[in-house]
C-alpha cells in the first residue's frame, strides 16, 4: 500500500490487488463502502460498472459525463484537464506518467506508474466533484445529468455486456457476394479506362479521369486531382466509369468494415459486444463503435427462444421542430396525422393535397429535413438538381407557409450570438464559438449549428430518456427480454417469445411518453427473426 500527500487536500490511498487483497475482496469492500457514503466519484462510470455491476445509481458521480455536459465540444475528457478546469491546479497527465499518450496494459505498468495514475485520477474526480455539480446546477443541467445521463450509463453498460448475436456464415456469404461484385467492377473500370491502375489511389484515378478521359470538373491540388464523392457526383453523367467507381468504393468499404470487419468482433459467446459512446457528439447523440453496428442487419440474430422487436420514432426531429417553434400549420399536420411532406408540397406548390405528385413530395421532403439543418439555396439546388433561383424561391415559400419556424430559427441564431450557446428542450447546452469567428464561412456554419442543435439535441435527449424508461420498465416487470441496441431514433429488444406482445406495448408506451410535447411522438414497432426483418 502506498500513501502520498497532496498539498492542502485529503490523502489519496492506493490499494493494489495483490496478496490477500484480491480483486474480489476489494470489490466486496467497495460494495459495502458505497452504501455508507453520500457520493462515489469515478472518472468513467461504464468502466467502473464492469467491476461494480451492483453500484448504486443514486450515489454515483461520473466526472467524465459531467465534463462532457459542461463542455461538449472537446474530443476527450482526461482527469488532468478536469483538475485544471474545475480545481484550478496541476496534476501530471497520462503522457507524463507513462511517457506516451496511451495507457499501457496493467501488466506493463511499473508499481510507481500504477500508483501515480490511479492516485491522480482518484484525486481529480473527488476534488472536482463539488465545483462540477455546482456548475451543472447553475447552468440548468443538473436534472439532465442526474435523471438522464447517469441512468443511461447503467443502461449502456448493460447493453454492452449483453451484446448482439451475429451469424458468421451470413457475414461470410455476404462477403463472398461483395467480393464477386467488386471483381466485376474492377474489370469493368479497367475496360472503360483502357488500362489497369490502382482504383484506390486518388492520384492515379485523377490522371485517368481528368487527363486520359478528359472529363470536366478536374481540380488539381498539390497532390493531384481531387476525386472526392462530391467531385465525382458532379460528373456522374459524363462517363459510365464514374458510376462504377462510386459503386466500387461503396462495396469495398462495406466489405472491409462489415463483412470482414464484423467477424473479427464476434466473441466466444457468438455475440458482438460493441461500445456505445456517451461523450462523443456535441449534440448529445450516442455513437456506436468497435464496431459501428448500423448496417448488415440480416447478419444479426436473436438467441434461441427469442425474437427481435424493433421500435423507431417517426419524423422525431420535425415533431420537435413543430413543438419548439409552435408553428400551427406544422402542428396541425401532426395532430391530424396528415403526411407532413405532402402538406408542405401542397402549401408550397399551391395544389390540393390529393394532387401532389411524387416529385413534388420528394422536393418538399428535402426541404423539410433540410430546414432542420439550416440548408442554403445552394445546398438545396445541389440536392434536388434545380437552379439556385428555384431553390431560393422554394425556401422562401416554405418560410411563408411555416411562418413561426422562420421566426424560431432566427431567434436561435440571435440567442447564440448574444449568449454564445443554444439549449435543447431539456437544458443541454451547445456552445457555438464559430459565431465569433472573423471568417464568414465559419460564422455561417455557426448559424446553421444554432438552428439545428436545439432540434437535433432535443431528439437525442428524447431517445436517451426512452432508453432509460424502457430499460427500467423491463426490469420492473421482471422480464427476460433485454434492450440490446440503439441506432439513431431506433431501439432493438431481444424479446423472449412469450413476452413479445408485452414488449411491443411497453416500447410504444415508454417511447411515446419520453417527452411532453404539443404534438404526439409516433412510434412504429415490428418484429422478426433477424434485425432486417424486425425493421
Amino acid at each position: 500500500m502506498s500513501v502520498w500527500q497532496l498539498r492542502m487536500e485529503p490523502d489519496v490511498v492506493y490499494f493494489p490487488a495483490e496478496g490477500f487483497l484480491t480483486g474480489d475482496y476489494l470489490k466486496e469492500k467497495l460494495t459495502e463502502l458505497q452504501k455508507q457514503i453520500p457520493v462515489f466519484c469515478v472518472m468513467d462510470g461504464k468502466e467502473f460498472l464492469k467491476d461494480m455491476p451492483d453500484a448504486d445509481e443514486a450515489h454515483l458521480f461520473d466526472a467524465g459525463i459531467a465534463a462532457y455536459l459542461l463542455n461538449p465540444l472537446k474530443s476527450q475528457y482526461s482527469y488532468d484537464d478536469i483538475v485544471k478546469e474545475y480545481v484550478h491546479r496541476y496534476v501530471p497527465a497520462v503522457e507524463e506518467i507513462f511517457g506516451g499518450s496511451k495507457i499501457p496494459a496493467a501488466g506493463k505498468m511499473t508499481p510507481e506508474q500504477q500508483e501515480s495514475y490511479a492516485g491522480h485520477q482518484a484525486y481529480a474526480v473527488f476534488a472536482a466533484q463539488e465545483n462540477m455539480e455546482k456548475l451543472l446546477k447553475e447552468q440548468g443541467m443538473w436534472d439532465l445529468y442526474r435523471n438522464v445521463e447517469i441512468p443511461l450509463v447503467f443502461t449502456l453498460r448493460q447493453m454492452e455486456a449483453d451484446g448482439i448475436a451475429a451469424e458468421k456464415e451470413a457475414l461470410s456469404v455476404y462477403g463472398a457476394e461483395l467480393a464477386e461484385r467488386i471483381g466485376e467492377l474492377e474489370a469493368q473500370i479497367y475496360e472503360e479506362a483502357g488500362e489497369e491502375f490502382n482504383i484506390n489511389s486518388p492520384k492515379q484515378l485523377g490522371v485517368i479521369l481528368f487527363e486520359k478521359l478528359q472529363l470536366p470538373g478536374g481540380k488539381k491540388t498539390k497532390t493531384g486531382y481531387s476525386t472526392s464523392v462530391d467531385v465525382l457526383e458532379k460528373v456522374k453523367n459524363e462517363h459510365p466509369i464514374i458510376g462504377d467507381i462510386l459503386e466500387y468504393r461503396q462495396l469495398t468499404k462495406l466489405n472491409s468494415t462489415y463483412a470482414v470487419g464484423l467477424v473479427n468482433y464476434i466473441s466466444d459467446d457468438g455475440r458482438i459486444h460493441g461500445t456505445f459512446n456517451q461523450t462523443i457528439t456535441a449534440t448529445g447523440r450516442i455513437s456506436s463503435t468497435e464496431p459501428n453496428l448500423q448496417n448488415i442487419r440480416k447478419a444479426f440474430i436473436p438467441k434461441e427462444g427469442y425474437i427481435f422487436v424493433d421500435a423507431d420514432y417517426s419524423q422525431v426531429e420535425l415533431r420537435v421542430l413543430a413543438h419548439l417553434s409552435g408553428d400551427e400549420v406544422m402542428k396541425n399536420a401532426f395532430l391530424n396525422n396528415v403526411d407532413i411532406h405532402a402538406t408542405t408540397a401542397s402549401e408550397v406548390f399551391e395544389v390540393p393535397i390529393d394532387e401532389v405528385t411524387s416529385l413534388q413530395r420528394r422536393h418538399a421532403k428535402a426541404v423539410n429535413f433540410g430546414i432542420v439543418y439550416g440548408i442554403s439555396a445552394f445546398g438545396l439546388s445541389e440536392d434536388l438538381g434545380i437552379s439556385r433561383k428555384e431553390a431560393s424561391d422554394f425556401i422562401a415559400k416554405y418560410y411563408d407557409t411555416y411562418k413561426s419556424i422562420k421566426a424560431y430559427l432566427d431567434e436561435q441564431v440571435a440567442h447564440a450570438k448574444e449568449k454564445g450557446y443554444v439549449t435543447t428542450m431539456f437544458g443541454r447546452i451547445r456552445p457555438i464559438p464559430e459565431l465569433k469567428s472573423s471568417n464568414f464561412m465559419q460564422r455561417s456554419f455557426g448559424e446553421r449549428v444554432a438552428m439545428n442543435s436545439p432540434i437535433q439535441g432535443t431528439a437525442a435527449d428524447i431517445i436517451k430518456i426512452a432508453m432509460v424508461r424502457v430499460n427500467m420498465k423491463l426490469k420492473e416487470l421482471g422480464l427476460k427480454s433485454q434492450l440490446i441496441l440503439q441506432i439513431h431514433d431506433e431501439l432493438l429488444i431481444e424479446a423472449a417469445e412469450d413476452e413479445v406482445d408485452i414488449v411491443k406495448k411497453l416500447l410504444v408506451d415508454e417511447m411515446m411518453h419520453a417527452a411532453d410535447m404539443t404534438v404526439p411522438l409516433e412510434v412504429g414497432v415490428a418484429s422478426g427473426n433477424n434485425w432486417y426483418e424486425a425493421k
